[in-house]
């Protein structure tokens, strides 16, 4: 090991993630029937979730409340010192408030605990300290502590949080599970991003359809095929029988090995230079799916056909590449 491995810097960073990782190991093994709670508690209202906390236990809660409301839970996050001068009028009985605080005895967060059980509100709570006030008066509590904090003085929030983090995100999982919630859900909560682009566009949103596509029959001579490729600028032609029914392909691929092999342009059919039985996908498919075949089989060119075996468009990795999917 390099001089550098061995500094002093280096060895407390390895120190604060080894402590760390070991919290949040610990959560895994303490896991239990309350946790299970918290998550029938979600489930059985008809409200959303409340995340609530202040200081570092605050920014934990925005990121449980985003994940939660990005994977089926409905969510938001309420500062706890908002909530107390009129932010909890967002409260509603059947919601769940989610209160976060590692010793549990946050002055902003207790404040307002009397006030969500007027309001008929579930509260969970996450602390490391069972015995704390916010813990005993939840109807759930989920306990996030940690054997010491990563700080060398054991004083800054830093496994405690990281521990909190990750319950949240177990929390927010299970939740996820219990509702179904598939890849569909998920992008159409993220629309804007290529997440949502790969799981929300399919092949239709961005084939060519077939009346744009080059498609000559199997007796025509190599010319005329030349001819509709280099027309149709997709560096291929579909070869379609009399019901419009494909039954090859010819690409500039199909015509540099022709070359190869001495063809003679002049005269050859597309009968005898066509790659028959070509590769194709259905126009619902993801276009996900249509760039990882085409990767995998390593086509530039992909024919699209219809529930009836017609021709229904085609493709090209370029098309891929403008619509943003590769």
């Amino acid at each position: 090991m390099s001089s550098t491995a061995d500094s002093p810097t280096l060895a407390l960073a390895r120190r604060v993630l080894r402590i760390e990782a070991a919290a949040v190991s610990a959560l895994a093994d303490r896991l239990g029937e309350e946790f299970e709670r918290a998550v029938a508690l979600i489930l059985q209202r008809h409200g959303r979730v409340i995340v609530t906390g202040i200081g570092k236990s605050g920014h934990i809660g925005r990121k449980l409340a985003a994940t939660l409301a990005s994977t089926g839970t409905p969510a938001y996050f309420v500062h706890a010192a908002e909530a107390a001068h009129g932010d909890l009028g967002m409260i509603t009985p059947e919601d769940v408030v989610i209160a976060l605080s590692n010793s549990g005895t946050s002055e902003e967060v207790l404040t307002i605990v009397p006030l969500v059980k007027r309001q008929g509100a579930k509260l969970i709570s996450i602390t490391g300290r069972p015995e704390s006030p916010l813990a005993q008066q939840a109807d759930v509590h989920l306990e996030a502590a940690v054997a010491e904090e990563a700080c060398p003085l054991n004083l800054a929030p830093t496994a405690s949080t990281t521990a909190t983090l990750a319950l949240g995100d177990a929390l927010a999982v299970a939740l996820l599970d219990a509702r179904g919630f598939g890849a569909d859900d998920f992008a159409r909560s993220h629309p804007g991003g290529a997440l949502g682009r790969r799981l929300l566009t399919h092949v239709r949103d961005v084939m060519r359809p077939a009346g744009t596509v080059p498609t000559v029959v199997p007796d025509a001579p190599l010319t005329e095929a030349l001819l509709a490729m280099t027309a149709g600028g997709m560096g291929m032609t579909a070869i379609t029988d009399e019901g419009a029914k494909p039954i090859g392909i010819f690409t500039d691929g199909d015509l540099r090995r022709a070359l190869e092999r001495g063809c003679d342009v002049r005269s050859a059919r597309l009968a005898d230079v066509m790659t028959r039985n070509p590769r194709s996908i259905g126009p619902d498919a993801l276009a996900v799916e249509a760039a990882e075949l085409m990767e995998r089989m390593r086509i530039s060119q992909l024919l699209v056909v219809g529930k009836e075996g017609c021709l229904a468009g085609a493709l090209t990795t370029h098309d891929l590449m403008l619509a943003k999917v590769i």
